[in-house]
C-alpha cells in the first residue's frame, strides 16, 4: 500500500489519505501489511526555480517522524533530481511503484501530478494501475472554506495566524533546532532566553511575541513566551526564535541549561505583533505583562 507527496507539514489532508492507505491495506484479501508513504527532497520546484521554492515547514526528518506517527510503516525519501524529473509518468510507475514497491493500492491528494512537467494526473495513474495491476484513489482534502495545503500553513504561518495554522495541521507550527549562545542580554535583565536560530528555508512565523510549549529532547514539555524577531529595541539584525522558558506551572525557571541541546518550539497563540521601545524600562514592563499573558493563554496561571 502506498502513498505519495511532498508532504511538507504532515497536515490534516495528507494523514486523511494515510489513513485511508491503512483501510484499504486491511481491506484487500488478503490484507497488506505494510504502508508506505513515498516523499521526496529536496522539493521538486526547488531544482527547477530555486528562487520560487516554498519554505519549508518541516524538516525532512521531522517529516518521516510525523508520517510514521500518522500511520506510516515505511517512508522512502526519493531524491529529486533533472533526471527523476524527465522520467514520463509511465516510467515513473513502472520504477517506482510496480518494480520497486511492487504496489497494490495507491492513494494520493486529488491534486497529485507526476511525471515529466507534471503530466501525470489521478486519471492516468488509475489508468496505469489497470494495467499494473494495482488501485487508485485520488481524496479530496477537504478543509471547508479552503482545502488543507501546505500552501496555506504557509500563508497563515508568514501572517502569524498559528492558530489557525494549528487547525490545519492538526497541530501546533513549530520550529526545532539547537539552542546556541545569544547576546546574553536577557540573562543580565532577568530575562533568560533559549535561542534557535532562524533557518534560511524553513518557515517561521511573523516578528511578535507567542504563547508556546517548549519542548526538550528528553520530551519535558515546559510553558514559554516566545519572542521571533530581530529584538527592535537593541538595533539587533539576527532574526531568532527566543524562548523564555518556564516551570511546568508557570513559575519562573532559570537553572535551565541548554546551550546545544535539540530543542521543539510549538506555537500556541499570537500575543502581539513586535515593537521598539524607548528604553529598559518600557521593555522590562512589556515582557513582565508577555509573561502574564503567554501563563494564561497556555492555562497554567
Amino acid at each position: 500500500m502506498v502513498t505519495i507527496g511532498n508532504f511538507d507539514g504532515v497536515h490534516r489532508g495528507h494523514r486523511h489519505v494515510v489513513d485511508r492507505c491503512r483501510e484499504l491495506a486491511a481491506a484487500l484479501a488478503p490484507p497488506v501489511p505494510t504502508v508506505v508513504a513515498v516523499t521526496f527532497d529536496p522539493h521538486p520546484v526547488q531544482v527547477f526555480a530555486p528562487e520560487r521554492a516554498p519554505v519549508r515547514l518541516t524538516s525532512l526528518t521531522r517529516r518521516v517522524r510525523l508520517l510514521r506517527d500518522a500511520g506510516a510503516d515505511e517512508v522512502r525519501v526519493l531524491a529529486f533530481d533533472h533526471a527523476m524529473a524527465a522520467w514520463s509518468p509511465e516510467e515513473f510507475v513502472r520504477r517506482v511503484l510496480v518494480d520497486d514497491l511492487h504496489a497494490a493500492a495507491v492513494v494520493v491528494g486529488e491534486n497529485f501530478r507526476f511525471g515529466h512537467r507534471a503530466a501525470g494526473d489521478v486519471a492516468l495513474l488509475q489508468r496505469l494501475g489497470e494495467e499494473h495491476d494495482f488501485v487508485a484513489e485520488g481524496l479530496a482534502l477537504d478543509g471547508g472554506d479552503e482545502d488543507h495545503s501546505s500552501t496555506l500553513v504557509r500563508r497563515l504561518v508568514a501572517t502569524g495566524d498559528v492558530t489557525g495554522a494549528a487547525d490545519v495541521l492538526g497541530r501546533p507550527f513549530a520550529v526545532e533546532g539547537e539552542v546556541v549562545r545569544g547576546d546574553q542580554r536577557g540573562r543580565e535583565i532577568g530575562y533568560p532566553t533559549a535561542n534557535v536560530p532562524v533557518v534560511d528555508g524553513e518557515a517561521v512565523p511573523a516578528d511578535g511575541v507567542y504563547a508556546g510549549w517548549f519542548v526538550r529532547a528528553s520530551g519535558e514539555r515546559l510553558p514559554a513566551a516566545v519572542s521571533v524577531g530581530t529584538n527592535p529595541t537593541f538595533d539587533g539584525t539576527e532574526r531568532r526564535v527566543e524562548s523564555y522558558v518556564m516551570a511546568s506551572d508557570g513559575s519562573a525557571r532559570h537553572d535551565l541549561d541548554l546551550y546545544g541541546e535539540h530543542v521543539v518550539v510549538e506555537f500556541v497563540l499570537r500575543l502581539r505583533a513586535m515593537e521598539r521601545y524607548d528604553g529598559l524600562d518600557a521593555l522590562l514592563e512589556q515582557m513582565a505583562a508577555d509573561v502574564d499573558d503567554a501563563r494564561r493563554a497556555l492555562g497554567v496561571q
